[in-house]
């Protein structure tokens, strides 16, 4: 996260507990991150064990693995994508910290909550939440240190992390089912 315009003010500091309660509001959100990290690699797990069972009795040419991979890529690539955030989310230490990391954060929590939608409601629920909960964190954060946001810097940066999480998602795929053809279904 690139921060445009930033000064450094000791007395905001200071005085963060006493203004805003944001250590709390960022704690609770990093352990709702870490519910929704549980609940995906459960989901996932799940998914993966009935993908297994159906694609051999469905056959690897059946319109339906395609779907039903599609899905399990979904969760897969939206587990590693959330995982990446939740380490940023562990790294931050101060109010400072939260102004270069949080900003970048919420529009990539907002499209895997879209993305698992239809797939985790519940889940894609427990994202928006933190989205908004961590909007209010950098909103406060911001007043507080008068800092200004660059995005453009950040959307490179995630754009790079979407591909290598697709990348890896597809990845595992092909390996654990070697039998079918990725290029002839919708999955491609």
């Amino acid at each position: 996260m690139l921060v445009t315009k930033y000064e450094h003010k000791p007395e905001f500091t200071e005085t963060i507990s006493g203004s805003v309660s944001l250590s709390p509001r960022l704690e609770y959100s990093a352990n709702m991150l870490d519910e929704a990290v549980t609940i995906i690699q459960t989901d996932l797990a799940k998914i993966h064990d009935v993908n297994r069972e159906e694609i051999d009795d469905l056959g690897p040419d059946n319109p339906r693995t395609a779907l039903l991979l599609e899905i399990e890529q979904k969760v897969s690539f939206s587990l590693l994508v959330v995982l990446e955030v939740q380490k940023k989310i562990h790294n931050i230490h101060n109010v400072h910290s939260i102004i270069e990391i949080l900003p970048s954060t919420i529009p990539v929590i907002r499209t895997i909550s879209a993305k698992l939608f239809d797939i985790l409601p519940a889940c894609s629920a427990k994202l928006s939440e933190i989205s908004v909960q961590l909007g209010s964190i950098v909103l406060d954060s911001a007043i507080l240190t008068k800092a200004s946001f660059d995005f453009c810097h950040s959307s490179n940066e995630w754009s790079s992390l979407f591909d290598e999480a697709k990348l890896i998602a597809d990845s595992k795929l092909y390996k654990q089912y070697p039998n079918v053809d990725f290029l002839k279904g919708r999955f491609a």
